[in-house]
């Protein structure tokens, strides 16, 4: 059906015609309910009878449907012609898409079709999600044989934070003594969305353990935009939390800073996410800026779907161009990481993120049958400073086809959580679902796959980095001794040296014998598995997994723990790796230590 929707003959008067809001804020409060008046004018080819004008309210994330027929229930809409001899019939076709035939004669060129978006009493709700572009979509079947096209520039509105509902705190993870550390205050509203409303200027207490000098209370103004980033210095080793109050109920602590000389630097990355080019929020500048000043990543990349929403990033340059154009200039090596990226939408095998790690990459898109399977896009990537990453592989809502193993040197890890819940196994806190047994990773690790771990958000609400705010579950990854470069971040994904969370900053140190996460290592008669974790909330038990089976659940000890095990007997083909569970169900999974 997509292949055939893409290959589709568009008449001329396809996509024809403009639109405006002719009356009806421009900018409103995300989930605040309003009216528009919106104005659709033929083109110079009109709408033949039996034609159809498409109304589409964005699809993802909250938009009322318009509807013709309750008058009493939000999304009511009416509809009038400029000519009493057209017919406007309209149709629901649900996804928030109202569809109007044209009946009676042509709709010519200059008439026009008005609609009262949200007439009723209960008006239209907006995306619950701020974007600083959010389009009323129209389409015109010009011919009236089935297949439209979007007209050119459809009108747009920005949608905005609402009240003040939410203080997040994020804290540098890992540093040396003396070394400056980031601290990230940002005022969210219920959502998570940044730029909340502040009715006054809000004044933020901060505390924290003596080793690190905190400022004076600070004071946020409209002009802050509820965010703020404060440079600190810890002067002894140790682990350190920062407590915040802003009034009103908004408290927050940070999540754990570990000073010390030996502990190798934690980086945090979101790898997997959308914009609203295709099924999420907000523009990928939106995006991008909302990873670096609010949600306070090391790394970040919006990999928007090959062919899926609206417009296909595979047959819109200029979109896919708007992505590598954003992404290059937000990305500042030794501060901030920004990838190339975009997502492989396949619906018989699965769905992959690709990430190129220079500012160049193709869309190589599933519905291509160039590149309709794993091994297709694999051959077609070889070569190139790229990877791949399966996720929410294991079921809902498009389970992995693990038959194709994964590629080693193009696929070493795996993305095991994300909004959708954790791909892991069925014993791991909040899976995912609709999964398939067999389907999990631990299960295609027991296939003798050797893939390291890592979360990300698979955000489609504009909030890489923190999409746990406003889900059950979500997604980070943490990577281990890497630098702010791309070069570096490729390294240390390639050699697995990454674990996983499901969107807390969970502390986490893993080795076996002296090796790092993800290594391949002779088979042992015994060794010594070390585990230290500082949670973000408190740890209630460390499960240790071996060989698909958890072998050992030790219980936790409050905010930071420590589990110190000999091994026996690990033979050619076995697995090793942790799990630590807090209490709230926050989660962090090590890559496996793989044996031979």
């Amino acid at each position: 059906m997509l292949r055939e929707d893409l290959a589709a003959e568009r008449h001329p008067a396809d996509g024809g015609g403009h639109a405006w809001i002719e009356e009806g804020p421009l900018e409103v409060v995300a989930g605040s309910r309003h009216r528009w008046t919106l104005v659709y004018e033929a083109g110079p080819l009109g709408i033949a009878e039996g034609g159809m004008l498409f109304f589409q309210a964005p699809p993802f994330w909250g938009w009322s449907t318009p509807q013709t027929v309750s008058p009493g229930f939000e999304g009511y809409t009416t509809i009038s012609g400029s000519s009493p001899e057209v017919r406007l019939e309209p149709e629901n076709f649900g996804q928030q898409l109202l569809g109007i035939r044209v009946a009676g004669r042509e709709l010519r060129a200059g008439e026009r079709v008005t609609l009262d978006y949200g007439a009723g009493p209960a008006r239209a709700r907006a995306d619950r999600y701020a974007e600083s572009e959010s389009r009323f979509w129209f389409a015109v079947d010009g011919d009236g044989d089935g297949v439209r096209r979007l007209i050119a520039e459809p009108p747009r509105i920005a949608i905005v934070a609402g009240p003040a509902e939410r203080l997040h705190l994020t804290l540098t993870s890992t540093a040396a003594p003396e070394e400056p550390v980031r601290l990230t205050l940002a005022i969210l509203d219920a959502a998570g969305n940044a730029g909340a409303e502040l009715s006054d200027k809000v004044r933020v207490r901060l505390e924290g353990p003596a080793g690190l000098a905190l400022p004076p209370p600070i004071r946020l103004g409209a002009e802050d935009r509820g965010r703020r980033e404060i440079r600190l210095r810890p002067t002894g080793e140790g682990l350190f939390r920062v407590t915040a109050d802003a009034g009103g109920g908004l408290t927050a602590t940070s999540n754990p800073l570990r000073v010390a000389r030996d502990h190798p630097a934690i980086l945090w990355a979101d790898l997997h996410g959308h914009s609203g080019l295709t099924d999420g929020s907000g523009s990928p500048a939106d995006y991008l800026a909302y990873a670096r000043d609010v949600a306070a990543l090391d790394v970040v990349a919006l990999t928007d779907h090959d062919h899926w929403g609206l417009r296909p990033l595979s047959h819109h340059d200029e979109l896919w161009e708007e992505i590598r154009r954003e992404t290059e200039r937000f990305h500042r090596p030794g501060v901030f990481v920004t990838l190339l990226g975009y997502e492989w939408t396949s619906w018989t095998h699965g769905h992959r993120h690709v990430l190129y790690f220079d500012d160049h990459g193709e869309v190589l898109s599933a519905v291509d049958p160039a590149y309709e399977s794993p091994d297709k896009l694999w051959a077609a990537l070889r070569g190139q400073p790229a990877l791949t990453f399966a996720h929410h592989s294991a079921g809902q809502p498009v389970a992995t086809n693990w038959d194709y193993p994964p590629d080693p040197e193009l696929e070493p890890v795996t993305e095991i959580t994300s909004v959708h819940g954790s791909s892991e196994a069925a014993d791991s806190p909040r899976p995912v679902a609709g999964a398939i047994a067999g389907n999990f990773v631990r299960d295609v690790l027991d296939r003798g796959y050797r893939l390291g771990f890592i979360g990300s958000g698979d955000s489609h609400d504009g909030h890489p980095g923190l999409a746990h705010l406003a889900s059950p579950s979500g997604g980070l990854a943490a990577l281990v001794g890497a630098e702010r470069t791309r070069e570096s971040v490729l390294e240390t994904l390639r050699a697995r040296r990454v674990y996983a969370t499901n969107g807390p900053r969970i502390l986490l140190a893993v080795d076996f014998d002296g090796a790092p996460i993800g290594s391949t290592l002779p088979a042992v008669e015994s060794g010594q598995l070390r585990v230290w974790a500082a949670g973000a909330a408190a740890i209630e038990r460390v499960d240790v997994v071996r060989s698909g089976q958890v072998v050992e659940s030790v219980p936790g000890g409050g905010l930071e723990t420590e589990v110190i095990r000999e091994i026996g007997r690990l033979r050619h083909g076995e697995y090793l790796y942790v799990r630590v569970v807090q209490v709230d169900g926050g989660a962090a999974w090590s890559s496996p230590f793989f044996f031979e």
